[in-house]
Order: structure tokens, then C-alpha cells, then sequence
């Protein structure tokens, strides 16, 4: 069968691309999956992992995305949606619906998650507070 479709085949391996700084957060390294330029930016996705502690975490906010989910694939973290704490670990699967308000607030040294998301250029807009947000674990050294 003849393939029609516009997107590409993509494969890339462990090593081929880097975890790096630059993406939505400061706090966080991420990692390009390849999956944006195969889908010509109608899919992001990345892993994401923990760079720094969660000194004052993400704010209040939205992203507008038609489809997001959040995969935990090592460690944990604290997310505020709408007025609900949710712990998030290895092995979670979040499906963050469009304009649910959120806040990452605490996650663990080792967190690393994949994250999905259309399309590819989506915005985090800031939002008003919802509720209070409770305190990050603080980070020990080993």
C-alpha cells in the first residue's frame, strides 16, 4: 500500500540527541525526540528531566494544546490540578486535558518524563492562582 501521508519516519536512538538546556523551563534538561519534524509540528515529543531543585516550581498556568499527556518514566513529582495535589511517578500516565490549570510544584532529582504534546508549538500562558501550593521536598546532598 502506497503511504499518502505527509509525516515522516523517524527513529532515533539513546545518544543520538542530548539532553539540553533551553526548552519551557530553566529548571528542566530536555531531550528532542524527533517527532516534531516528522509531524512537520503537529506532535512534540521529548523527555524531560530534573536540572535544578523545584525553587518556586512552574506558576500557575494553561497550555494551549489540543493533546497533552505525561508519561513519568523515573523518580516522581507534585503537580496542582485545578485545587488537587497529584503525585506523579515512574509508571503514571497523565492526561492533561486542554486548559486544565496546573502547577508543578515538587519533583524528585532523579524525575525524568515523556511528554507528548500538539501541537508541537504549543504556549504556556500564566493563570490567577487557584489555591495555595505546598511546600517542595527540599533536596539532600548524597
Amino acid at each position: 500500500m502506497l503511504d499518502r501521508t505527509t509525516t515522516l519516519f523517524s527513529h532515533v536512538k539513546p545518544g543520538e540527541t542530548e539532553f539540553i538546556r533551553g526548552g519551557l523551563r530553566d529548571f528542566f534538561l530536555y531531550r528532542d525526540l524527533g517527532i516534531a519534524a516528522a509531524t512537520h509540528g503537529k506532535v512534540i515529543a521529548h523527555l524531560v528531566k530534573a536540572n535544578l531543585p523545584p525553587d518556586g516550581g512552574t506558576g500557575w498556568h494553561i497550555h494551549e494544546a489540543d493533546f497533552q499527556i505525561v508519561i513519568m518514566t523515573k523518580g516522581w513529582a507534585k503537580f496542582m490540578y485545578e485545587d488537587q495535589v497529584t503525585l506523579v511517578e515512574a509508571g503514571d500516565v497523565v492526561h492533561q486535558r486542554p486548559g486544565i490549570r496546573h502547577y508543578l510544584f515538587d519533583y524528585s532529582p532523579d524525575m525524568e518524563y515523556l511528554e507528548i504534546v500538539s501541537p508541537a508549538d504549543f504556549k504556556s500562558v500564566p493563570v490567577d492562582p487557584v489555591c495555595e501550593i505546598p511546600a517542595p521536598t527540599p533536596w539532600t546532598e548524597p
